[in-house]
């Protein structure tokens, strides 16, 4: 009898050190829990705990049924695991899964408290935007399968054990989609929003006029949407197609009807994302004076544009000197205030060309009557009447950085894409300031080696995401309020190269935005980005893999020879290359130190593997190419 209370004894102490450790284990690295569960953004604080929840159909979520918000995402989680589940969680008054809001004002109005045990989950938030996220954090807990469309059979649907406190570093946490450049439907855009919140961004800025093409119904001026929206169709590389001919069909474009819009944002309010519209002037209007040619300085282009060259060449600014320029956008903006709740209206207000204004009379007669030194000073004065008249509805400017040029609208708000610079003067100016700094957050160009890459014009590789900080040095932080990536549409002809485009590197700035730069760990990050690669898989999501690609460049020595530099964003891939012309694989010369050219050759081919298999694309690069890369030689 003694023996054996003895031997419970020793049991229950090995059991509770062996609890301690593995909580000590844990809970002391939040890096490495947040590694372990793979979440994205990463948590401000979790602690991963033994065991697991297992969800099923008698697991029932518990919540006040008063509040409709509450119920809303209920079944917001429902419809996510349906599919692939093949059951719903009902709402009833004694669930293993309560959703409650408190009043710990600590959380903020994004934030949650996530508690998993193995018996119940107690999900709470301050406001219910909180109780999404942490929803949004409860999916991606459960298996990878649970994205797929359709129903998984023999998995179990099991959540771990953790307990995580989380809010967000910024409050405008962005994704922009251009649908002008190429159009993409009511139910792409849908999707694209579903897509963004479920990593906790919640802002869509929805860039709806530009040169190739008008896409928001406005009641009052038919045109708009009768002839702006429609071009001839191209394919091949942008600003290098045929102009569109006399007589030529119009048969490529669309737009949003205000219903359709509506409907848009109605979706996206279900999921906590704002929706900032943009009507891009004075500035990228080719369609706009198609439709309507009177607000043209001189002569308006006969034709939508189709990616031909026309900067300079055609007008594609408004008049700033005719009255009716003025009357046109209070009829636009009228509508589009109506229309969107959110307190701003982007007004774009970049790339103006000027040259037009200069030989327009209308123009320059208004400077003289308005006394403006030259025509930067026009531009702002267009933007501050911008401002007034969008202040006259209710609403707020927002601009890109060029609305800094000839002095700034005393409250607009700065979108600051040309570098941090016109972000930093802003902000020291006492505007607010949201960061898109094209070598950060310019999602439309290279993620990777240009020759397997599809076609653009710069780099932004997942690691240039990820390192962004929005909050500069000397910048008061209060003033700015977050960032966003930028997803132009030149290249996207369809919507699934826009995913492929958009994700991972949108993933990475969700979590540089909700985490925050400080949080950010690289080594610790692109290992959870494989995971959610498993997870868009099911979920049919065009991600790019473009990060398991090789890095190569070239320079010259200072003995004027050619060398040759491989690396991985990953850092621990083995690369493998030839110049034999042989493709290469694990049993040709492996990397080790940069390489020089040997006699002849011709080509270089390079691929990367992992764990002996091939894990990126073959590059091929002729000898010629890496010495122009290379640049002269010193």
């Amino acid at each position: 009898m003694q023996k054996t209370t003895h031997m419970k004894k020793w049991l229950l102490m090995l059991a509770v050190a062996s609890f301690m450790l593995g909580y000590v284990s844990c809970s002391n690295d939040n890096d490495e829990t947040s590694a372990s569960l793979a979440l994205i953004p990463a948590p401000q604080g979790v602690s991963v705990k033994a065991g697991h929840f297992k969800l099923t159909r008698r697991a029932a979520i518990t919540l006040d049924t008063s509040n409709p918000e509450l119920i809303a995402i209920a079944q917001y989680f429902n419809n996510k695991i349906v599919p692939a589940t093949g059951f719903d969680v009902p709402v009833e008054k004694h669930g293993k899964i309560e959703f409650k809001l408190t009043e710990d004002t600590s959380l903020g109005t994004e934030g949650y408290h996530l508690l998993v045990k193995r018996g119940d989950i107690t999900l709470t938030a301050n406001k219910p935007a909180g109780i999404f996220y942490g929803v949004q954090t409860l999916l991606q807990m459960l298996p990878p399968e649970i994205k797929s469309s359709t129903k998984q059979e023999n998995i179990d649907w099991t959540i771990p054990c953790a307990d995580i406190t989380d809010k967000p570093q910024f409050p405008w946490r962005g994704m922009m989609l251009d649908v002008s450049r190429h159009w993409f439907t009511k139910e792409e855009v849908k999707k694209y929003i579903d897509e963004l919140a479920e990593y906790k961004m919640n802002v869509f800025h929805w860039h709806l006029t530009d040169d190739q093409g008008w896409r928001i119904e406005i009641k009052s001026l038919p045109r708009l949407t009768e002839i702006g929206a429609w071009r001839a169709p191209r394919v091949g590389q942008w600003w290098q197609r045929e102009r569109q001919q006399p007589g030529e069909e119009t048969s490529y474009g669309g737009f949003y009807t205000q219903e359709e819009i509506k409907e848009v944002l109605a979706y996206a309010a279900e999921r906590y994302v704002r929706v900032i519209p943009e009507i891009d002037v004075p500035g990228h209007s080719v369609a706009t004076l198609v439709a309507y040619p009177e607000l043209a300085c001189m002569k308006a282009p006969d034709a939508v544009n189709v990616g031909n060259k026309f900067y300079g060449e055609d007008e594609n600014t408004l008049c700033i000197g005719k009255d009716f320029t003025f009357e046109f956008m209070d009829k636009v903006l009228t509508e589009v205030a109506a229309l969107f709740p959110d307190e701003y209206i982007h007004i774009g207000g970049d790339e103006c060309f000027k040259g037009f204004w200069h030989k327009c009379p209308d123009c320059q007669a208004r400077m003289k009557a308005e006394n403006l030194k030259n025509e930067e000073e026009l531009q702002s004065y267009f933007i501050h009447r911008m401002g007034d008249l969008l202040k006259s509805k209710g609403k707020k400017l927002i601009g890109w950085d060029e609305i800094l040029e000839g002095g700034l609208t005393p409250d607009a708000t700065v979108m600051s894409w040309r570098g941090m610079e016109g972000g930093i003067k802003s902000a020291k100016a006492g505007h607010h300031v949201i960061m898109t700094p094209s070598e950060h957050c310019y999602l439309d160009l290279w993620q990777g080696e240009p020759s397997v890459e599809p076609d653009t014009y710069s780099m932004c590789r997942l690691k240039d995401a990820y390192s962004f900080n929005p909050v500069p040095d000397g910048v008061p932080a209060d003033m700015i309020l977050g960032g966003q990536g930028n997803l132009w549409a030149e290249s996207l002809p369809t919507f699934r190269h826009a995913e492929y485009m958009a994700w991972p590197r949108g993933w990475a700035l969700a979590e540089v935005l909700w985490s925050g730069p400080s949080k950010t760990n690289w080594e610790q990050f692109y290992p959870r980005v494989e995971k959610h690669f498993e997870r868009a898989y099911y979920a049919q999501i065009n991600y790019a893999r473009s990060m398991y690609n090789a890095i190569i460049t070239s320079r010259y020595n200072k003995e004027g020879i050619l060398e040759i530099k491989l690396e991985s964003e990953p850092g621990n891939l083995d690369i493998y290359y030839t110049f034999d012309n042989t493709d290469p694989d694990n049993f040709t010369p492996k990397y080790h130190s940069p390489l020089q050219v040997p006699k002849d050759a011709t080509w270089l081919r390079v691929v990367t593997y992992r764990d002996n298999r091939p894990i990126g694309k073959v590059i091929t690069l002729t000898i010629k190419e890496l010495e122009k890369r290379a640049g002269k030689r010193e």
